[in-house]
């Protein structure tokens, strides 16, 4: 008596079905970690303006108003920060470099000197896209 094997495997139709299932998924995954990327690298800048705040928090403190007098903070460029530079009005502007981002963000901490802290206002002025900025500054 023969016996036959069944035949195992997939049909033609059932890996078409699978290719097109994961190229949508990569479909709507590739710019949903392009702009999680951007965001973290745009994020890495506005942690290093944090320098330039503490700065000038100190010097709002010490001196009771912030008179466009000399923080002592100076700016070291990082691979995803091109420049911190800080205003006579005490506004901290941070420019990204390098984060694949057309056009790259450029940060304003503007400060509010509430009586006995220090709040911040974050704004970005070049227009990049809300998913690409981190939700201090949405």
């Amino acid at each position: 008596m023969c016996r036959r094997n069944p035949v195992r495997g997939f049909t033609l139709i059932e890996l078409m079905i699978v290719i097109a299932i994961l190229g949508i998924l990569i479909a709507i995954a590739l710019p949903a970690y392009r702009d999680y990327s951007i965001r973290s690298k745009n994020a890495e800048c506005l942690n290093v303006a944090s320098g330039a705040k503490a700065a000038l928090g100190e010097t709002i403190h010490s001196v009771s108003n912030w008179t466009g007098a000399d923080t002592g903070f100076e700016f070291v460029a990082s691979k995803y920060c091109s420049g911190i530079s800080i205003s006579n009005a005490g506004v901290i502007t941070a420019r990204t470099a390098g984060t694949g981002a057309d056009p790259l963000a450029v940060f304003q901490l503007s400060p509010d000197n509430a009586p006995g802290r220090i709040g911040w206002q974050c704004t970005e002025t070049a227009g990049v896209p809300d998913s690409q900025l981190p939700a201090t500054c949405r």
